[in-house]
């Protein structure tokens, strides 16, 4: 089990590295490998991100937890992302390749058409924040995977996967995280059809499966157990909020700078097929894991649904494919680790300090590389100290991201203008709204991010017909 385990991690850590290769050092080459990354690269390394460890961990452990209406879920996630792929992702690379930005905000702002530095260094504060609380939860995913499959302890995956990352990304920036993005995609999809083969297996077919869902009360139903109202209502809001959290990717740094970094706007397409194949098929396969999980490995109040996956290889794998199948959970992790990274890493120092981390030299990225080494270490003590689920730290996340950014971006799609006081007033609508009602518990399966967009919106038009008057 560990030796597979240790391949695959010195396999991509080989691929990291040798990105170093054909780097220049320069901040346009170190945050979007100069854009010109191939569509099937920017497709498998933008779905490997996407996918992370909250896929392996928390959308497995969600699944184990509801059931089929997790399948709602997944189906408004994808649509949603879909829809967000054909209408903002050409835009915003638009902006960041005629202005030369290397940040994801400092391309919002070109957009948005902000002059100053008020906007970009609170839009930056926000994200970097949310995106360290990110970074942090697929390190504690790593670690959860670690601790059960080789018994080690918390903290020691974490530490592990911050090292393997922080390496690689220090020497190559986003290409050495785009190349090791595709080699994890195949081992991510690899090792979710070996489970899912396995367990279908193990359980005795596919109707046996079925047969043994239907005995658990509510877990075939399409109908989450908990929604804001009762009824086909409950489920149409349930499925258009996590519809929306699928459009919120346009509010993810980190996904979005790798359809950035791609080589020609005509493009686009090629990079869509890469990147819903993949995506598609690899989210089908988790929530069937996830439900087959629940009847492998029975409920009981001691056992975690987060680690259902890593349990049900140890029980049905043989050592080697063990370790493949943990390579998978750890690729994922690692996979979107470093994406947030460098995200991280370019709001530091190209959004809040360039003057003290961007030097005026173009040869020189020292003071880049410092702002990775510090992002590394923030995300690597927020997974020491993090006490919530993988799926909550993640989908809190997104969905302050979402809250902060999708209003903004909706507004500049259907060509409004928005002054800064005006675009800082709706980020803090959109992200108090998702903190008091996450503070409150109110909302049960609902996705945070709707009623924050709702708001915001409602804000600005109120804003817009008194001003007219």
């Amino acid at each position: 089990m560990l030796i597979s385990f240790i391949v695959c991690l010195v396999l991509f850590l080989v691929i990291g590295l040798a990105s170093a290769r054909v780097r220049k050092n320069n901040a346009q080459d170190y945050y979007l490998a100069s854009h010109s990354v191939p569509p099937w690269l920017v497709g498998l390394s933008a779905v490997a991100t996407n996918n992370s460890g909250y896929m392996f961990i928390g959308v497995i452990g969600y699944t184990y937890a509801v059931g089929l209406s997790a399948s709602l879920l997944m189906i408004g996630w994808i649509l949603g992302d879909f829809l967000a792929s054909l209408w903002v992702h050409q835009r915003l690379r638009a902006q960041a390749f005629n202005n030369g930005e290397t940040s994801y905000i400092g391309a919002l702002t070109r957009w948005a058409g902000f002059s100053g530095r008020g906007f970009r260094v609170i839009a930056a504060l926000i994200a970097l924040v949310f995106l360290l609380s990110y970074a942090g939860a697929q390190l504690v995913a790593g670690s959860k995977a670690l601790q059960v499959l080789l018994n080690w302890p918390a903290w020691l995956g974490a530490v592990i996967g911050a090292c393997l990352v922080m390496l690689y990304c220090i020497a190559g920036g986003i290409r050495a995280s785009i190349w090791t993005d595709a080699a994890q995609s195949i081992v991510m999809i690899v090792a979710m059809g070996l489970m899912l083969f396995t367990a279908v297996q193990a359980l005795g077919g596919v109707s046996a499966s079925v047969a043994a869902m239907n005995d658990i009360p509510g877990f075939l139903s399409f109908a989450p157990a908990s929604v804001v109202l009762p009824g086909a209502a409950g489920v149409g809001i349930f499925f258009i909020g996590w519809l929306l959290a699928g459009f919120s990717v346009i509010a993810q740094p980190h996904i979005m700078v790798r359809f950035i970094t791609l080589n020609a706007a005509q493009n686009f397409v090629q990079t869509r097929l890469w990147y819903y194949a993949w995506f598609v098929v690899f989210y089908c396969m988790a929530t069937a894991v996830g439900m087959l999980a629940r009847i492998y490995l029975p409920e009981s109040a001691n056992f975690d649904a987060e680690l259902a996956l890593p349990q049900m290889a140890v029980e049905l794998l043989p050592p080697l494919l063990v370790g493949l199948v943990l390579a998978g959970i750890f690729a994922a992790t690692i996979s979107t680790a470093d994406s947030l990274l460098l995200s991280c890493s370019s709001f530091i120092s190209q959004d809040l300090a360039p003057r003290l981390f961007a030097s005026r030299s173009s040869t020189n990225i020292i003071g880049i590389k410092i702002a990775t080494l510090l992002a590394t270490c923030a995300a690597l003590a927020w997974a020491l100290l993090n006490q919530q689920s993988v799926f909550a730290l993640v989908v809190l996340s997104w969905a302050m991201l979402s809250a902060a950014f999708v209003p903004l971006i909706l507004l500049l799609c259907l060509g409004k203008t928005l002054s800064q006081t005006m675009a800082l007033w709706l980020m803090g609508l959109g992200c108090g709204t998702v903190l008091v009602l996450h503070w409150c518990g109110i909302g049960g399966d609902l996705y945070l991010g709707l009623p924050a967009l709702l708001v915001s919106l409602l804000v600005y038009g109120l804003v817009s017909l008194i001003k007219r008057r």
